[in-house]
């Protein structure tokens, strides 16, 4: 019989050069929400001793506010912190001096969705339509976008605040789509209650390619030699998600049981495509076409130097 793989990940650790003897260094990361399938390399790295083998003792801290673990970053309260690449750009522009150093889910998740049965075909059929929102800035800049790929401009929609309530307000009729759902969460558990919906993907109607989830530092700590050691482990965690996602996902749901529902498991599944087999890595061009495409809609004053705001530890 197979043995089960983390004892195997156990046993191929055991091979490793010994790191010194001492505690291992502590790295306080805030998430971007509550535990969740997006987080799963994070957590792998955890599960197959990654983190250990690297010296590292990682600890997760779970935002109250979602919009926050930008600014306690900022205000020192973390080591680093999870967020979006579409919202980078605004961040530096406000002055909060942090840059990317890790990227979790190369592709984007963001959708447009609006019921399958209603009169809603294509995006052209918004015209005159109300939209939730539950994030402003960058939802705006791929709302725009979107909306002029079909000739439409913002002033022919109307745009909703539903305050993170986005699924509600589809399924009740308070609106006619909703912009900011994720395609591996509230596209799943709207089908997994009944409702059909139809997704319009962001990067199939003007929107260029971009990062999802990032790992964020302070710009002034960004050699900190914690980083890259974090960002090997976090590696080896997405190799073990990758080739082990069942054997993970259990190892998650014993330290999250109450996170152990059909829909956590069909997020898990979902996400595992999305996951970004070389964290480290930095598609500068990517970052500055995201950038020109925000400036073209007018969320962002001006391009900024890549290099300011993402760098490849």
């Amino acid at each position: 019989m197979r043995r089960p793989v983390l004892a195997i990940l156990a046993a191929l650790a055991a091979l490793l050069p010994p790191r010194p003897a001492g505690a291992a260094d502590r790295l306080t990361i805030i998430l971007d929400w509550f535990v969740n399938a997006n987080h799963e390399a994070l957590l792998s790295a955890q599960y197959s001793g990654a983190y250990a083998r690297h010296g590292l003792d990682v600890r997760f801290i779970v935002p109250s506010d979602p919009g926050s673990p930008p600014r306690l970053l900022a205000a020192h309260q973390a080591d680093l912190c999870i967020s979006y690449q579409p919202q980078l750009p605004l961040l530096d522009q406000g002055g909060l001096g942090l840059v990317r150093v890790g990227t979790l889910e190369d592709t984007p998740l963001n959708t447009l969705i609006v019921a399958a049965d209603g009169p809603i075909h294509t995006l052209a059929d918004l015209r005159g339509r109300r939209i939730g929102a539950s994030v402003g800035g960058a939802d705006d800049a791929l709302l725009k976008g979107m909306l002029a790929s079909v000739g439409l401009k913002p002033s022919d929609v109307s745009v909703t605040e539903v305050n993170f309530q986005l699924e509600q307000a589809l399924m009740s009729h308070q609106v006619d789509a909703i912009i900011g759902g994720m395609r591996n969460y509230e596209l799943i558990d709207l089908d997994q209650r009944g409702f059909k919906a139809r997704a319009f993907y962001p990067e199939e109607h003007g929107v260029p390619l971009y990062d999802e989830l990032v790992v964020l530092a302070r710009n002034d700590e960004r050699s900190d030699p914690r980083i890259p050691r974090f960002l090997a482990a976090l590696q080896e965690g997405t190799v073990a998600l990758l080739n082990h996602p069942d054997e993970m996902w259990q190892a998650f749901v014993k330290e999250h049981p109450d996170l152990d529902t059909r829909l956590n498991h069909a997020a898990w599944t979902a996400s595992l495509p999305r996951q970004d087999p070389q964290p480290a890595l930095l598609d500068a061009e990517r970052y500055a076409a995201f950038e020109r495409f925000m400036v073209a809609q007018g969320t962002l004053k001006a391009p900024l130097p890549v290099q300011d705001m993402a760098v490849q530890p």
